[in-house]
């Protein structure tokens, strides 16, 4: 079972995403802050983790910094209701960053969870992929 960290300041938000991804089976590690999901990120091993650009009072770019230095493969699917996510494309540091624009479905959400670790295990193939709601 894979475990995955989910990073977002919105309550509602991460409990739909716990709820979608419980039932396919992920085990799920929620954190309401940056400081709360770096110390769950620091205290326990996570295969993918999803956050949120616009975080109070920090910017989850920053957050995936940090946690990439820990941890270079970290798989991350960045998740916004801006059009922040459009700069990920284009900053190289950021190229295997999956991107999923709010609001979106459970399917994207799973959809976008496959690419992330579909772009671990193919480092050659390294792009940003960008799921918006249909």
């Amino acid at each position: 079972m894979s475990r995955i960290l989910v990073i977002d300041d919105q309550a509602d938000v991460r409990a739909m995403i716990a709820i979608v991804l419980r039932v396919h089976h992920f085990e799920i590690v929620e954190a309401d802050s940056a400081a709360a999901g770096l110390k769950a990120f620091e205290n326990s091993n996570f295969d993918v983790a999803i956050v949120d650009i616009f975080l109070k009072g920090t910017n989850g770019f920053d957050l995936i910094k940090m946690m990439r230095e820990r941890s270079p493969n970290l798989r991350i699917v960045a998740i916004s209701g801006m059009t922040a996510l459009d700069f990920v494309s284009s900053s190289p540091e950021f190229s295997d960053v999956v991107c999923l624009q709010k609001p979106f479905r459970a399917n994207d959400l799973v959809r976008a969870i496959a690419a992330a670790n579909a772009s671990s295990r193919q480092p050659s193939k390294r792009r940003t992929s960008v799921f918006s709601p249909a």
